[in-house]
């Protein structure tokens, strides 16, 4: 059985020091790191916000993703497609590799392999 431990909740931001004021400053969320990706400690739950980059526009409505850390990530798609799951290929990001997939309803759910 493929073992999956929560890593993190995120929003894609258009702005991102906007984004950290008003997580920080308006909700009084404690800002504990600061590099491509702002985090937050949510009552010991990671929330990251990350630069929506060349994703553009973002959707009206929200776009918050459930992320999963995994420790062998093109192990861990392989065992999504023999389980039915539509996966995406991985991309190479500044600390790791993330992928996503999607529930049977299609919402996505994020995977993401540490360096």
């Amino acid at each position: 059985m493929m073992k999956f431990h929560f890593d993190c909740v995120f929003y894609y931001v258009s702005d991102l020091g906007r984004a950290i004021s008003f997580y920080s400053d308006v909700l009084g969320f404690r800002l504990t790191s600061r590099d491509v990706v702002a985090r937050f400690d949510v009552d010991g739950v990671l929330f990251e916000l990350v630069p929506s980059g060349e994703r553009g526009k973002l959707k009206e409505g929200g776009n918050a993703r459930l992320c999963l850390k995994v420790d062998d990530i093109s192990q861990t798609l392989e065992y999504l497609k023999m389980k039915g799951a539509r996966v995406g290929q991985f991309q190479k990001a500044e600390n790791g590799k993330l992928a996503s997939f999607q529930d049977p309803d299609g919402n996505e759910v994020c995977l993401w392999q540490y360096d």
